[in-house]
């Protein structure tokens, strides 16, 4: 029930908030670390991590106007793959804010980095946490990947995905390994 009202107050928020370009924007939400988001050692649990970037990537499509299209045409949300690194851990009622972005893309998918990003005593950003996802939108009409082109075409954008970064190329690679293992 949480993240139902995680969403729906994302949703409700999206209609106030300025519209994002998915290229060059970076989505940027705000949270607290509630009970429910706990594991048994008293700090955020690691699978609420993931469930709370499906809301950036969630906030990504509905505030650059992707939503539309994607409802319009039944289009799927999939993510193929993920790598996580945690870095500090998240404890009971502290704020964090989750920055998402499209770092790259291809054919049929992109890449967006989530960072959750909390403040030291001193102010200072901490990075908790860091993730790179790979997910693309599936038209089950089709039975098929929807192409990003078209995903773009849909809100009128046109745009050259950026050179890949060295840490984005080694999880592109790590992925494609592993699709080939048995």
């Amino acid at each position: 029930m949480n993240l139902w009202l995680r969403v729906l107050h994302l949703i409700i928020a999206s209609f106030f908030r300025p519209r994002l370009d998915p290229v060059r924007d970076v989505s940027r939400l705000s949270f607290r670390v509630w009970p429910h988001d706990l594991d048994t050692s008293l700090h955020m649990n690691n699978g609420r991590y993931w469930t709370l970037m499906d809301l950036g990537r969630t906030d990504i499509m509905i505030r650059s106007g992707l939503w539309r299209a994607v409802t319009r045409n039944g289009w799927v949300p999939v993510v193929s793959a993920g790598k996580i690194r945690f870095r500090r851990e998240l404890r009971l009622f502290q704020p964090f804010v989750m920055e998402s972005r499209i770092v790259t893309w291809a054919e049929t998918w992109v890449v967006i980095e989530h960072r959750l990003v909390s403040q030291a005593r001193d102010g200072s950003p901490v990075i908790n946490a860091i993730a790179l996802v790979r997910a693309g939108l599936y038209d089950r009409k089709a039975k098929s990947f929807v192409a990003v082109e078209r995903l773009f075409d849909a809100i009128g954008l046109q745009a050259r995905p950026p050179e890949a970064s060295e840490e984005v190329a080694a999880f592109l690679a790590a992925e494609e390994a592993l699709k080939k293992a048995t």
